[in-house]
């Protein structure tokens, strides 16, 4: 196994070509385009939206490379089984999940609102996850497809910065794998929540993980499986 560097915060990121993947965390209609639920409480969704094409030329970077590619939806189940009160009522909307919206049900798995923006859809036979939570790991089978594909260490892009992102980073870190934020390929609806996360996530010499531009993980990822 040879081991590799990306340029990185708080230093170099070293990684194996056998163990890295990219998880892109709910690039979903619901929460980048107009009319959705992002935009239900009052967000300005054009800043995620402005992200788009850095995520696909991460996403387009890792499979060049031959690196799995894997993506996660936000969605619950249509009689909404798996959606507590506690987080359909919190706040005033105007609309909840699971109410009807411009693009179907409100983060309802098979909802158009609930699919991945068309930009980035994933091919056949790359992994989708659909969450019930902020994070990947809770009530999925996402922990025991990475350990049947040897992955220990994860590439992250996606929506939000600081919510379902750097939660499936922490449970991600809590497991134990190492975990690389792709800073121009996440984006929060707040600019300062995006930066927190990020201070966050290095300080203390990388508590939870390593942050790098795409230029940066496109340049170490490049001869991945040529090494």
């Amino acid at each position: 196994m040879t081991t590799q560097t990306i340029g990185a915060a708080p230093f170099d990121f070293p990684f194996a070509a056998e163990e890295i993947a990219l998880i892109v965390i709910d690039m979903q209609r619901d929460f980048v385009e107009p009319g959705g639920f992002g935009a239900s409480l009052g967000n300005d969704v054009s800043r995620l939206l402005a992200i788009v094409p850095t995520v696909a030329r991460l996403i387009d970077g890792f499979r060049a490379a031959r690196l799995p590619v894997l993506h996660t939806r936000e969605c619950h189940r249509p009689d909404l089984s798996d959606c507590p009160p506690a987080k359909r009522l919190r706040g005033a909307p105007s609309l909840r999940i699971g109410d009807d919206g411009p693009m179907g049900r409100i983060l309802i798995a098979g909802e158009p609102g609930a699919e991945i923006v068309p930009e980035l859809v994933p091919l056949p036979g790359e992994t989708v996850i659909d969450k019930p939570g902020k994070g990947a790991f809770y009530a999925t089978g996402l922990g025991d497809i990475l350990a049947a594909r040897g992955i220990r260490q994860l590439v992250f892009a996606g929506v939000t910065t600081e919510v379902c992102v750097q939660t499936t980073m922490r449970e991600a870190n809590d497991r134990g794998y190492d975990c690389l934020l792709a800073t121009d390929a996440t984006e929060s609806y707040f600019p300062a929540f995006k930066a927190a996360t990020v201070e966050m996530i290095t300080a203390q010499g990388g508590i939870v993980g390593w942050a790098a531009t795409t230029d940066a993980i496109l340049a170490g990822i490049g001869g991945a499986r040529d090494a």
